[in-house]
């Protein structure tokens, strides 16, 4: 038997729902999770993830390792044992976020980050995760929308990308496009090659690190890397499926699966910050 509403109650649900659709605007949100990440004279974007430890909430930046790859130094020691061993060590990247009122850009905060996990552009994956060392930066509403692990966007389906196009100059601009083919397989200089997926989303340098995401209601489906200065709307990101076997591989699945149980802030310190690689503290 179905249960017949008042008509002003399902007038009053349907209102509601309606209000709700209208209230969350896409490019606002995807503007309030994206950001420039700073790296000496180099710059690209990064998206904004944010998670509560104990009472606080931290944010993390995920962007292109090749953004931060400046930022990376390598030199070798001699332990108490006798063995040599590497110790990799990153400056701070900063997170430049840009502020408006009214329609009118009034300012830009700065945040300095360190570099929880990296995997090189060269012989890794090209994906770098960032901790903005302030607490409470941002509120936990301040957090981009990752698909499930396997999840393959279909051919044809439209796009977001926003990122800061030409660097600062360009931060928070939103373009779109659609998806023009997934599974490409492009060389690195590394012996293998990796798989990404072609967008037509306007992208310039600058762009890299930035997201993709789903038009209809900004889900995360993958981080521009790649492009042909002389093709625009010819740009390659690494796909959100490639990230979550990268996240999981780098004990780091809490960055882009919500559902996975969040370390303490001591146990994130003690991640090794590069594969096979040993990290002083930072």
């Amino acid at each position: 038997m179905i249960r017949r509403l008042p008509l002003v109650l399902m007038f009053t649900a349907v209102f509601c729902a309606s209000v709700a659709a209208a209230e969350f605007n896409v490019p606002v949100y995807l503007q309030n999770i994206s950001v420039t990440v700073k790296s000496r004279d180099a710059s690209g974007s990064g998206t904004l993830v944010t998670r509560k430890i104990d009472n606080d909430t931290v944010t993390f930046v995920w962007t292109a390792a090749h953004v931060v790859d400046g930022l990376r130094a390598a030199r070798k020691v001699i332990d108490a044992s006798g063995n040599e061993r590497w110790i990799i060590e990153f400056g701070d990247p900063q997170v430049i976020a840009e502020r408006y009122q009214d329609g009118r850009r009034v300012g830009e905060s700065s945040l300095d980050c360190q570099v929880i996990r990296y995997s090189g552009a060269d012989y890794g994956e090209d994906l770098a995760l960032l901790r903005i060392r302030l607490y409470n930066a941002y509120p936990i509403t301040i957090n981009a929308k990752f698909p499930d692990a396997g999840y393959i966007p279909p051919v044809g389906a439209e796009l977001s990308h926003c990122g800061s196009l030409l660097g600062q100059f360009g931060a928070g601009s939103y373009t779109t496009g659609v998806l023009s083919q997934t599974g490409r397989l492009l060389e690195t200089n590394g012996v293998q090659k990796k798989v990404f997926d072609q967008v037509t989303a306007v992208a310039f340098p600058g762009s890299s690190g930035g997201g993709v995401f789903l038009k209809e209601n900004g889900t995360y489906v993958g981080m521009l890397t790649q492009g042909i200065m002389q093709l625009q709307g010819f740009n390659f990101i690494v796909p959100v499926r490639r990230m979550h076997a990268w996240a999981k591989s780098a004990n780091i699945e809490w960055a882009i699966d919500p559902a996975v149980p969040m370390p303490s802030l001591k146990e994130i310190e003690k991640i090794p910050v590069e594969d096979g690689r040993n990290v002083l503290s930072q």
